[in-house]
């Protein structure tokens, strides 16, 4: 019975220690936004390990077009464009002690959204203070997957798109959509309730299988 009650806390422990590191990704939200639109995006960064992440950079996507971001104090701003322009990577930089353990930064800026429907991905690069360079770069379910910006006429619920001062199509495609937005609930978080919820009913379903495996075991 000794042995039992340490296969089922190490499965316990794994498990949840595999809950909390599956909501730490590198995300930018929202999930979804309209074609045109000057979208307000917000890159969130937590620390997954016991030293502090110093920097970060973001890799523009095709067909986005970076206009502007929001000062956060205690970090310097950097941008690298192509030869015509157009901003391709933002890096925040630290100028104080960074994201400490346990913490979590977030880095809004406005960028405008292709005209056509598509899915743009966002590629992250989180520098940690020993040195470690974390790319989340994925495809989605991969262990460091990128963020992924759905653009549709018939956005999600998350999106929260404002013109900043722009006038553009998807003002008249934001009110033609309202109903639809409702009714598109599935996102990349209920994603990872589900698979962290797959989870537990696994690992809850081996452990029973293994304690009456032992107690059969036990009789003979």
């Amino acid at each position: 019975m000794k042995n039992i009650s340490k296969l089922l806390i190490s499965t316990f422990a794994a498990l949840f220690i595999f809950s909390g590191s599956a909501n730490a990704h590198v995300t930018v939200k929202p999930s979804s936004s309209a074609p045109e639109a000057w979208e307000t995006y917000t890159l969130k960064v937590p620390v997954e390990k016991e030293t502090a992440t110093t920097k970060v950079t973001l890799k523009v996507p095709e067909g986005i077009t970076f206009e502007s971001y929001q000062p956060v104090p205690g970090w310097k701003v950097t941008t690298e464009g192509d030869k015509d322009g157009h901003v391709k990577t933002v890096t925040w930089a630290a100028t104080d002690a960074g994201i400490s353990a346990g913490q979590f930064q977030q880095f809004s800026f406005v960028a405008q959204n292709p005209k056509e429907e598509t899915n743009v991905a966002w590629d992250a690069f989180q520098y940690y203070e020993d040195g470690e360079i974390v790319e989340w770069s994925g495809d989605g379910g991969s262990e460091l997957p990128h963020s992924v910006t759905e653009i549709s006429v018939a956005p999600k619920a998350d999106a929260e798109s404002t013109d900043h001062g722009h006038k553009d199509a998807a003002d008249t495609n934001d009110s033609k959509t309202t109903d639809n937005s409702k009714d598109s609930v599935t996102t990349e978080d209920d994603s990872n309730q589900t698979l962290i919820i797959t989870l537990a009913v696994i690992s809850l379903i081996l452990s029973i299988v293994a304690l009456f495996a032992a107690l059969r075991k036990n009789k003979k």
